[in-house]
């Protein structure tokens, strides 16, 4: 039922389907708090994704529904840009999602782990890197890795392109030993020419 613009609060009446194992809600504009009824109600949810609507949570002295970590089936949870609020919590089950920041995204009230928001009183924080980081720094590295196998290719094919060609052609290597040898004789000359200088001005 994702991404069907349905309006209001999540009906009541699927209390009563203790049977359900996924609920597809993402997409609307759904309001109100999350039921916490879902938890009794459907004890073996394996899927929960509330994603882009605007579900928030108001009960007193429980800001968050930490229900959810105790749902011993829940394998894939999505509750980003909702309203939530309060701090993200721990539970046996949501270790298996905690370390994936973008469940719980766009919802600006959300502290803990793995976002970056610290909650009141927490000293300090360390997030989990955003995905979105993590496969730049794959690129740079992969870019590094790429950069320096053309520097060695272009290095053998430049080396075997003078080498190989000087091997195969005699008349090639004939006239490379040739110009080398003249190079060589000019830079012989000039020198004995600058001692001789310098020993006349001595």
């Amino acid at each position: 039922m994702k991404d069907n613009n349905f309006r209001g609060e999540i009906p009541s009446s699927l209390k009563n389907s203790s049977f359900v194992m996924g609920i597809y809600l993402g997409g609307n504009q759904l309001t109100g708090n999350v039921p916490s009824w879902i938890d009794s109600n459907m004890p073996q949810l394996s899927m929960l994704r509330l994603r882009s609507n605007s579900f928030k949570w108001t009960y007193p002295r429980q800001p968050w529904p930490h229900w959810i970590s105790s749902l011993t089936f829940l394998s894939h949870l999505n509750l980003s840009y909702n309203n939530l609020n309060g701090r993200i919590p721990s539970g046996s089950q949501l270790q298996v999602l905690e370390n994936d920041w973008s469940v719980y995204k766009g919802n600006p009230s959300l502290c803990g782990v793995p976002l970056t928001t610290k909650c009141l009183g927490d000293d300090s924080i360390t997030p989990n890197k955003d995905p979105e980081d993590k496969n730049e720094d794959d690129e740079d590295d992969k870019g590094v890795v790429w950069f320096y196998a053309s520097l060695g290719l272009g290095f053998i094919v430049g080396c075997w392109g003078v080498c190989g060609t000087l091997v195969l052609k005699k008349s090639w290597r004939y006239a490379y030993f040739r110009i080398f040898d003249g190079i060589k004789d000019k830079v012989a000359l000039a020198s004995a020419f600058k001692v001789a200088r310098l020993q006349r001005k001595s």
